[in-house]
């Protein structure tokens, strides 16, 4: 097949998905509960790590240290705890930590824009403009923690999903499409956190009630809210005035509640685990995504930077930026996130994936980067239900196209979903009243343990 070609086929059939054809309803209506592949409901929590840019595969976890040196790079692969499994010889804590994740080798796609492939990576839908950079929109799909906070949302005072780290910006356009709740509207945005966790004031001042409000005023507001509350439109068809309604509770719940509140302090934790995680911001947002979880929000999202510039987008100059800047701080933070989980017994309730919008090409340009590459490129995902110590699909010599078990961003969506209890061919409805599949991608069993 030629590139051409393959990355046609990719976008009409994600287009298909996007606005519903009928096949893909028709299978959606037509699923019954006893088809549901193994593993539906594992996990209690998800946390994805977004790795805004674009993290190379030839760089990190598909090295092919027998291609010709314009494609090779500059990195060796180094053996894992995993016999046979080599990773970058610049992930040394990740190398002792394989045998509790899984290596997708095959992830696929076609669209080589920043923004809507961003898109897809945080929605699980391709972006009805591939290849553009379209800022958000009022109808866009939702991102992963607002489709999780309205259609399982958490009973407890705290969100039903969170955003760690700055909204994201593909260089200086306005805030890219796929980190809002879309559609569904602004009663299912998930709570964000933009502070640096590694930072000496580093406080969440919206969990702070107001100096002039004691905690008699607090109830007082509170139980005049819920004698409102009644008179509002009986009609709500989307569910959004219930979604407001929901996330009043959650807001009062969790400034009500000093455990709660307890679950943003750091302070909290030991300097020991601290420096397992690493004094840099990265590390200090994977260990407060630690405590998310405990605090059991359901997702949890983690973005790397709020621009893809002198980050993952290793144009020009990649071995010194991955070498020096990236791959440490990655490397330690995820790594120790993933022990600690799993040390506390939570990793098999809690999903994780680690994953850019796409790869970087096989080939080093002039300037000695790799460019946008769609057509395979390398994800890491553990817990929640996922195999350990695996390597799922393979690329071809040259990194360049999957060799095998080629996986979409919906598959992983649909994946995600399911191992969260919630059927990805659940509807969900836009402004109009449209249904649109909540994935139009397929559970992907060889990841399922």
């Amino acid at each position: 097949m030629s590139v051409t070609s393959h990355r046609r086929d990719w976008i009409t059939a994600g287009a298909l998905s996007f606005f519903g054809g009928g096949a893909l309803t028709h299978w959606a209506q037509g699923v019954e509960h006893g088809d549901r592949p193994r593993n539906f409901g594992t996990a209690k929590s998800c946390v994805v790590v977004f790795l805004f840019g674009g993290q190379g595969q030839q760089d990190t976890y598909d090295l092919k240290p027998n291609a010709p040196a314009e494609i090779r790079g500059e990195f060796s692969p180094i053996a894992t705890n995993v016999v046979g499994t080599q990773i970058c010889e610049h992930l040394p804590h990740l190398s002792k930590t394989m045998d509790k994740v899984t290596i997708i080798r095959s992830m696929s796609h076609a669209d080589f824009e920043h923004g809507s492939a961003s898109y897809t990576a945080l929605t699980g839908h391709p972006h009805p403009l591939p290849g553009t950079n379209t800022p958000a929109r009022r109808e866009d799909f939702p991102t992963y923690g607002a489709a999780v906070a309205h259609l399982k949302p958490t009973d407890r005072p705290v969100p039903s999903a969170a955003v760690l780290g700055p909204v994201m910006h593909q260089g200086n356009r306005p805030p890219m499409a796929g980190q809002n709740a879309g559609f569904l509207g602004h009663a299912f945005e998930p709570f964000r956190v933009a502070q640096d966790p590694n930072g000496e004031e580093f406080a969440v001042d919206e969990l702070a009630l107001p100096q002039e409000v004691n905690g008699v005023r607090f109830d007082q507001r509170f139980k005049l809210l819920s004698k409102l509350e009644p008179r509002l439109p009986a009609v709500d068809r989307r569910g959004e005035i219930q979604g407001m309604s929901d996330l009043k509770q959650r807001a009062f719940g969790l400034l009500g509640s000093g455990r709660s509140r307890q679950a943003f302090d750091l302070a909290r934790e030991s300097s020991t685990l601290r420096d397992q995680y690493g004094r840099h911001k990265f590390g200090q947002t994977m260990l407060l995504a630690r405590r998310l979880v405990e605090a059991e929000i359901p997702l949890v999202t983690v973005n790397w930077a709020r621009s893809n510039q002198q980050e993952w987008d290793t144009h020009s100059k990649n071995y010194p930026t991955m070498k020096d800047k990236l791959l440490p701080p990655f490397d330690q933070g995820l790594s120790a996130f993933i022990n600690d989980l799993d040390n506390r017994g939570m990793l098999d309730s809690t999903m994780v994936i680690a994953l850019g919008e796409f790869g970087r090409t096989p080939r080093i340009n002039k300037d000695a980067g790799r460019d946008h590459w769609p057509d395979v490129y390398s994800v890491l995902v553990a817990g929640g239900g996922f195999k350990r110590g695996v390597v799922v699909g393979a690329s071809d010599q040259h990194a360049a196209f999957p060799q095998s078990d080629p996986i979409a961003p919906w598959d992983l969506s649909a994946t995600m979903f399911h191992l969260l209890g919630i059927t990805p061919q659940t509807h969900v409805y836009d402004r109009t009243g449209r249904p649109f599949a909540l994935s139009p991608g397929r559970v992907t069993t060889d990841l399922l343990t």
